[in-house]
């Protein structure tokens, strides 16, 4: 597949001139607010598995609204701690799935923590168990559009907040280094890994790889693939929605959360990846305001990114920023 989107040299300059609400911070820290007058209520059941070198908890905590959301706890057995944790989203379509899908971390010595993204889960990898209850109005197929017409309605404010929640869930059990919390994902992952990033100011580090929910004036309008497609099959129908869908999208977009980023940052993007193309990723790179961020970059590679060899950089990476024991 031949290179689509901008040069690399172009794109390591590409910053977009991106409409950002004035209301911007604002509307964050009061749905942050509303979120956190409910108690937290983070439970870990243990769960019996037959994995020896891992301890398992299911966990509920209050996410949006107070709403459960679920997730996995997974340390090392024996494990003592306090550890360094590593704070998992997962992409577009995909639960939490299985404890032994998700032993990766904690081989290496972190306590891991897994979000299940509300309302997903069905259809992608992994199976899923957090319901999301909030209705919209017509969408289309998917989860880019719901309630997309208002910012206080869009799906992914529900989804960030419970992203930041999961971080304090995260920080409730007493095995987890509270000071020594990162944030990463892939994909959809990625993109709720830079909303934490600009959300929580004091994370360890974040790894967001091949973000989705990045500069989607310029994504919407170059990819031909879902999901970013979904907004494009949305205004067909919705003819002349265009100002306000984009308004409402310009409060969740990656590059503003980037811009108020401060934790060491560890980026990838792929040039050859038409599901996130490489200049929307490069655009939060490029707004990223923390002074430690590089990005790994893969030539000949699609929206799968650097797969393995990513986690490999990964690992090499941050025990550098987390001290793992």
């Amino acid at each position: 597949m031949p290179h689509f989107d901008l040069p690399l040299e172009e794109l390591r300059r590409y910053r977009p001139e991106l409409p950002e609400p004035e209301d911007f911070d604002g509307f964050w820290e009061k749905t942050l607010s509303a979120a956190r007058a409910h108690d937290l209520d983070a439970r870990f059941a243990r769960v019996e598995t037959v994995l020896a070198t891992v301890e398992v908890f299911d966990v509920t905590y209050a996410g949006f609204e107070g709403q459960p959301v679920k997730g996995w706890l997974i340390v090392p057995a024996g494990a003592e701690g306090p550890l360094p944790a590593v704070v998992e989203y997962i992409g577009y379509g995909g639960g939490r799935g299985l404890p032994h899908e998700r032993l990766l971390w904690s081989a290496a010595g972190f306590a891991h923590f897994v979000m299940d993204t509300r309302g997903q889960g069905a259809g992608g990898t992994g199976a899923g168990d957090t319901p999301d209850p909030v209705g919209s109005g017509p969408a289309h197929p998917g989860y880019m559009t719901r309630g997309i017409e208002d910012p206080h309605d869009y799906y992914y404010r529900r989804v960030f907040t419970d992203a930041v929640r999961a971080v304090e869930a995260a920080r409730a059990h007493p095995l987890v280094d509270s000071a020594r919390v990162a944030a990463v994902g892939g994909s959809q992952g990625g993109g709720i890994t830079l909303a934490v990033g600009g959300l929580v100011p004091d994370l360890a580090a974040i790894a967001p790889d091949v973000p989705f929910l990045c500069d989607f004036p310029r994504a919407a309008t170059l990819s031909g693939r879902l999901p970013y497609l979904e907004i494009g099959q949305y205004l067909r129908t919705r003819r002349g929605l265009e100002e306000r869908v984009f308004r409402t999208l310009s409060y969740f977009d990656g590059v503003h959360f980037a811009a108020r980023g401060r934790a060491p940052a560890l980026f990838s993007a792929a040039l050859q990846d038409e599901t996130c193309p490489p200049s929307t990723v490069f655009a939060a790179f490029n707004a990223y305001a923390g002074s430690e961020r590089s990005m790994e970059v893969y030539s000949f590679n699609d929206h799968e990114g650097g797969g393995a060899y990513q986690k490999d950089v990964q690992l090499r990476w941050l025990p550098g920023h987390l001290g793992n024991r």
